[in-house]
């Protein structure tokens, strides 16, 4: 498993912007695809965006297609999360996961996940 480490949540108003970070321990980007999710008081984990392990391509939930963006720097082994047009509902933890293979909605198929950060919108 690798360490990730996500930064960048904090409190917005809505209709505004934020970038979340997730930082890997070791040069895994290139070899790993890299996933976040959020999770809301009292809802079930989410999943919000994907990316493959070149980079080539990308998944995204509906709630946020249009709105965020995910990207990676592999020397720099880190995966980013472009929040734009942030609405109320958008307020969760979000954490980033990475996992071997093809990417994945689903939560369990990812091996190695980060604590979270969390990003409240405020309306």
């Amino acid at each position: 498993q690798v360490q990730l480490v996500e930064s960048g949540g904090g409190l917005v108003q809505a209709g505004g912007s934020l970038r979340l970070s997730c930082a890997a321990s070791e040069r895994t980007l290139t070899f790993y695809t890299m996933g976040w999710f959020r999770q809301s008081p009292g809802k079930e984990r989410e999943f919000v965006a994907a990316m493959s392990w070149n980079g080539v391509s990308t998944l995204y939930a509906d709630s946020v297609k249009g709105r965020f963006t995910i990207s990676k720097d592999n020397p720099k082994n880190t995966v980013y999360l472009q929040m734009n047009s942030l609405k109320s509902e958008d307020t969760a933890v979000y954490s980033c996961a990475a996992k071997r293979g093809g990417y994945s909605r689903t939560y369990d198929d990812y091996s190695s996940w980060g604590q979270g950060t969390q990003v409240t919108v405020s309306s």
